[in-house]
């Protein structure tokens, strides 16, 4: 197995688990698509490997910044602090042990909802806010997701041409 080829699959799998990591926010997500990217641009070299790490890097820049300042604008708009995102996010990761499966997505759900009622004291009050920032944190989700979906696209099309 050339290093060509044994880097373009470390690459596959690096790419892989950053395009989860969009979803599953225990794993890095966009950053470890990005030096996936970075090690085929070295390895692979020349116009190709470069040029894919470029439009990689810029579409996963695009989709980090487009989900912080999205996300960042709805939470601060309705006064939802980042505490409630952090302790939800919390609870989400116990609850990933603790349920298999959903327990990441009920986890974050109970986390958030509990930190809200606690701040507000008014249960229906924290509900509306705990789904505003549900909607919220998934509309960065699905923005971060697409943009590393396109940078994995464009790496596609690179294997492609470089082989």
């Amino acid at each position: 197995m050339t290093a060509d080829v044994l880097v373009t699959v470390i690459t596959g799998v690096l790419v892989v688990i950053g395009v989860l990591g969009t979803i599953f926010p225990i794993l890095p997500g966009s950053i470890l698509v990005i030096a996936g990217l970075l090690l085929w641009a070295i390895v692979i070299g020349g116009p190709i490997g470069w040029t894919v790490f470029g439009l990689g890097l810029l579409l996963c820049g695009v989709g980090m910044t487009a989900s912080t300042l999205l996300t960042g604008k709805r939470l601060k708009g309705r006064q939802i602090p980042n505490r409630s995102i952090l302790i939800g996010a919390v609870v989400g990761v116990i609850g990933a042990f603790v349920i298999p499966v959903v327990g990441l997505f009920v986890g974050f759900i109970v986390g958030l909802f509990g930190s809200e009622w606690y701040r507000l004291r008014e249960p229906r009050q924290a509900w509306d806010a705990s789904v505003v920032a549900m909607k919220s944190v998934g509309l960065g989700m699905l923005i971060e997701f697409s943009c590393a979906g396109l940078a994995v696209a464009c790496w596609t099309v690179g294997i492609f041409l470089y082989f």
